[in-house]
């Protein structure tokens, strides 16, 4: 026990020092006339940059008719706008030595780009330009349709995973727009109108609904002029209606069957959790590792490795700006059934909640934790989007440096209580992924 206390302490000095390089108001922040908020973080380790652009728009923000709407301008921002055509904007940026990408999920939709600091001004004037006045062209726009309806069927085909967390999720929410998935459904993806494209983006593509960071070889009073120059301009928005559906508290357990031509079963279980600012989130990101970080986890231990019922095992909470879905999945071995196999997931779980978890199995995850977010602030790439993912899901970029100690105050009650709380039979839906010949009744 000694030891591994001395070890916790040891990678926590490990993680202050590497905060000792930067600390909370090492973070300039400021906000533009028209409501975009903007954060630099100065890193004169190497002679480049980056620009995180986080807009507040996730599939969380669309309805029944627009599903898939926020994906589908991860796609359309590329696709040319008022002073850079079709496919420049990539061209443009790699033609002066850089690199961008995107995501979006149920809460945010990102954009990155990564340059040398002399391409700066071309990165601003790029994004300025995309946000200013982007063109939605009626042929990018039928172009882009079928790459993403190509995406969703070719997804649902080969990833097992996504086949069966789409159908959990619908069931799993009543009244949330959780309850469909990122890329949304088929028939919305088909007959999303230019009337329907273009109201989203004006309503959400507002520098008022956007939260940028800029980390790198930059001085602050450079990218306050250039800011000023190139993002000040673009006209603010009225601010988009706030979500206010809640998923009412589940009173009973929901089970549904998908036919899949797979070679074993695929068991999905899903609890509602709060969401990721909440007191419970750090105690229940320490149980998601318990359960499934490492080969002495608690579900490759007791599932893959001992009983050998799965090949193989994972949980998985996502960051989350409303109260969410906790997911835990496996895959059956060759001949296990799927009701055995989830029987002896729901033990893990209880056994978890009944009898608490060790000191020493608390520490590892924690150290594994710490480390894991000493890693993603190495590079400036990471510190940008670690930045911007405590300002937009814990509510301020300063919990980031918050988070150690966060970690440190978990206790093996905390971990039994939430086990307890949140992981009961009532509060759960159960997915089985099952080739059509298994589900002979």
């Amino acid at each position: 026990m000694k030891t591994q206390k001395h070890l916790l302490w040891a990678f926590l000095l490990v993680v202050q020092l590497a905060w000792a390089q930067n600390k909370a108001s090492d973070v300039v922040s400021f906000t533009l006339k028209n409501g975009m908020k903007i954060m630099v973080l100065e890193d004169h380790s190497i002679p480049n940059a980056n620009m995180y652009l986080f807009w507040k728009v996730g599939s969380r923000n669309e309805y029944p008719g627009i599903t898939g709407l926020s994906h589908f301008f991860e796609h359309m921002m590329f696709n040319g706008s008022k002073k850079y055509g079709p496919k420049m904007f990539d061209r443009t940026m790699e033609a002066a030595g850089g690199s961008n990408n995107a995501y979006t999920t149920e809460n945010l939709t990102v954009y990155s780009d990564w340059f040398p600091i002399s391409a700066i001004e071309t990165i601003f004037d790029l994004e300025a330009d995309r946000i200013a006045d982007l063109a939605l062209d009626p042929k990018m726009i039928e172009s882009e349709r079928g790459v993403v309806l190509s995406e969703r069927s070719t997804g649902l085909e080969n990833s097992n995973f996504r086949n069966i967390s789409e159908q959990v999720k619908g069931a799993a929410f009543l009244a949330h727009p959780y309850r469909w998935s990122v890329i949304g459904y088929e028939s919305d993806i088909k007959n999303w109108s230019l009337e329907d494209l273009q109201d989203y983006f004006d309503t959400y593509y507002a520098p008022n609904n956007a939260v940028v960071v800029i980390s790198g070889d930059v001085d602050v009073a450079q990218i306050k002029k250039l800011a000023i120059k190139y993002f000040e301009p673009i006209v603010s928005k009225a601010i988009p209606r706030a979500i206010h559906t809640e998923e009412p508290e589940q009173t009973g357990q929901k089970r549904v069957t998908v036919e899949k031509q797979v070679s074993t079963p695929n068991i999905m279980l899903a609890y509602h959790v709060p969401e990721t600012k909440h007191e419970d989130y750090y105690a229940l990101d320490l149980l998601s590792a318990i359960l499934s970080e490492g080969n002495s986890s608690r579900f490759y231990s007791q599932l893959v490795d001992q009983t050998l019922l799965a090949t193989s095992a994972f949980s998985y909470m996502p960051e989350s700006i409303d109260p969410n879905l906790f997911y835990l999945y496996a895959v059956a071995s060759p001949e296990v059934a799927p009701e055995i196999l989830e029987k002896e997931m729901v033990q893990v779980i209880e056994t978890i909640a009944q009898m608490g978890v060790t000191e020493k199995e608390l520490q590892k995850v924690k150290n594994q934790k710490l480390v894991a977010l000493y890693n993603s602030l190495e590079t400036i790439d990471g510190k940008s989007n670690t930045l911007g993912t405590y300002e937009l899901y814990f509510g301020d970029y300063k919990k980031m440096f918050e988070a150690p100690a966060a970690y440190e105050k978990v206790t093996t009650d905390d971990i039994k209580r939430v086990a307890q709380k949140y992981f009961n039979k009532k509060n759960s839906t159960v997915g089985y992924l099952i080739a059509p010949e298994n589900n002979i009744k």
